[in-house]
């Protein structure tokens, strides 16, 4: 049983590629998350359980929102969800991002620990651990280590009128904690240094890498360059993130824009008519597209792509970006180093002179063949691989300790 806070977009395709992966090992599973404009086509046929509805759930995130208890409420559409789970009767339950108000928190753990479900919990950011933000690298916070208060973003995702986060890690300390038999999974080793620096290092913490569908992200051919005037001598430095912002160093691609000379073309994929108005003249700004092999064929036109990511649990772009054979130039934050090797890209400091090492091309030097070798390590069959042999060892603890 898997449950997310999505069945679309990166975490919800994590969770749906790891059921195809065990029914293909013929094992029965059985994904829910909330319900949502993207998901509403997924249906029972493939094991899928929607999570309430589209008002209940406008309820319950407003309720979170007005009062900062988050995870709180969703008191019905969770007691159905454990009704679903009690005639399913799973030998493991893996939990994937579970913030956002869509699921009574204390309902949910309070049923793991009477019945002593197995479970493996995949963390996907550091909500898990604080009092209420999924990131905190940014404003440099490090009270989560012994509990939240006087929360610098409290007003961001997930969002709140009033700081109850010196309350929320108290709950969310006891909640999460005592479970028999948990396994705590990281896509990163990044974070799994901070998950044991947390009240969640109680648990085993292991690392299993996000993966891509290599048979997507490949190196490309296409008329790319053609279609918007990019003649073959010019440097096309490529960014990619779908959801441009401070955050995802937008800043630093206007920068080097008008830093750099005619001879560099800067390329920003997952943009819209708003961060188009942020943009200098120069830039090709090309709008959100959920056609990866198109996404395949811009990686492969690129020269270098650049990733100055200042919050990141691993950096999926990186990774499509290696296996269509293009080098990466990133940033020193969280687990985005991890993505890349010395033979495969190039790891900068952010406020380091981002022009020079630009106009220094040493990322041209970088073979395609070995960026190709690089992203092999996270192919994605392999990787949802890795979790079912993590169910068989929690299932065997749970078994030793009966």
């Amino acid at each position: 049983m898997q449950i997310n806070g999505g069945a679309k977009g990166s975490t919800g395709k994590i969770m749906m590629g790891i059921a195809e992966v065990a029914r293909a090992q013929g094992h029965e599973v059985m994904c829910a998350s909330p319900i949502t404009t993207t998901n509403r086509d997924a249906g029972e046929d493939c094991g899928y359980y929607r999570i309430g509805t589209f008002n209940s759930r406008r309820v319950n995130v407003a309720l979170a929102r007005i009062t900062g208890f988050n995870g709180c409420f969703a008191w019905f559409e969770t007691y159905k969800l454990l009704k679903k789970i009690d005639e399913f009767k799973p030998d493991i339950i893996h939990l994937h991002n579970l913030h956002d108000s869509y699921i009574n928190l204390p309902m949910l753990f309070s049923y793991i620990k009477k019945h002593n479900v197995p479970t493996v919990w995949t963390l996907h950011d550091c909500w898990a651990f604080t009092g209420q933000c999924p990131h905190f690298t940014m404003v440099k916070c490090d009270k989560w280590k012994a509990g939240c208060y006087g929360c610098p973003q409290y007003k961001e995702y997930p969002a709140s009128l009033y700081d109850n986060t010196k309350k929320m890690w108290q709950l969310k300390k006891k909640w999460f904690s005592g479970v028999k038999n948990m396994t705590i999974v990281t896509p990163s080793e990044w974070l799994a240094g901070l998950a044991k620096e947390s009240y969640l290092k109680e648990y085993p913490i292991q690392v299993i890498n996000n993966g891509i569908d290599l048979d997507v992200f490949k190196p490309t051919k296409s008329d790319f360059r053609e279609k918007y005037g990019i003649s073959p001598s010019e440097c096309v430095i490529l960014g990619v993130s779908f959801g441009w912002n401070y955050k995802k160093g937008l800043d630093c691609f206007v920068k080097l824009r008008n830093e750099l000379n005619e001879q560099y073309r800067i390329v920003l994929v997952g943009t819209d008519s708003s961060i188009d108005k942020q943009l200098p003249s120069g830039i090709v700004s090309i709008h959100r597209t959920q056609n990866q092999k198109e996404l395949a064929e811009v990686y492969s036109a690129a020269d270098v792509f650049f990733n100055p990511t200042r919050e990141e649990v691993l950096g999926l772009v990186n990774l499509e970006s290696l296996a269509c054979g293009t080098p990466v130039v990133t940033f020193n934050t969280g687990g985005s180093p991890e993505c890349i090797d010395e033979y495969s890209g190039i790891i900068v400091e952010e406020g380091d002179d981002i022009k020079t090492v630009f106009e220094k091309k040493t990322y041209a030097n970088i073979m395609e063949e070995n960026c190709i070798k690089r992203a092999k390590q996270f192919k994605e069959n392999e990787v949802y691989l890795k979790y079912l042999n993590i169910y068989t060892i929690t299932l065997k603890k749970c078994m030793e300790s009966v």
